[in-house]
């Protein structure tokens, strides 16, 4: 399973450093780097999934409007929160959203991530 996680990881690495709309490109050489942090397989897992329609890092606007900048989430709810909406596959972030279910390490990431960002709501 942990072998499988880890192809999926270098994979969603591969496209995540070819995607040109991804607000900050993933070097593969960062490879290793990306294994060991969880912040940074978050980075990678949001990069790959959301920045369509999100702003994902700690700045721009999100490409679409009712889609919120992914670092003002904690201003509504705590990010931890989220766990559980993402490990049973969230489907109502907005209406274009579409739905997605994640392993559980890959929330974990994820939330990792997210929480690094985060900014408070007087500094928006």
């Amino acid at each position: 399973m942990r072998r499988i996680s880890i192809l999926s990881l270098l994979l969603v690495v591969g496209c995540a450093a070819s995607n040109p709309s991804a607000s900050t490109p993933v070097n593969l050489d960062e490879t290793s780097v990306i294994l060991a942090d969880p912040v940074a397989r978050g980075r990678v897992l949001v990069q790959a999934r959301c920045t369509a329609c999100h702003a994902v890092g700690p700045a721009g606007d999100s490409p679409v409007a009712a889609a919120p900048p992914l670092r003002t989430l904690g201003q509504r709810y705590p990010v931890a929160n989220l766990q559980e909406a993402f490990a049973e596959g969230i489907s109502t972030g907005h209406p274009q959203m579409p739905q997605f279910v994640l392993e559980a390490g890959q929330v974990q990431d994820l939330i990792a991530y997210l929480e690094s960002i985060q900014i408070p709501a007087a500094k928006i």
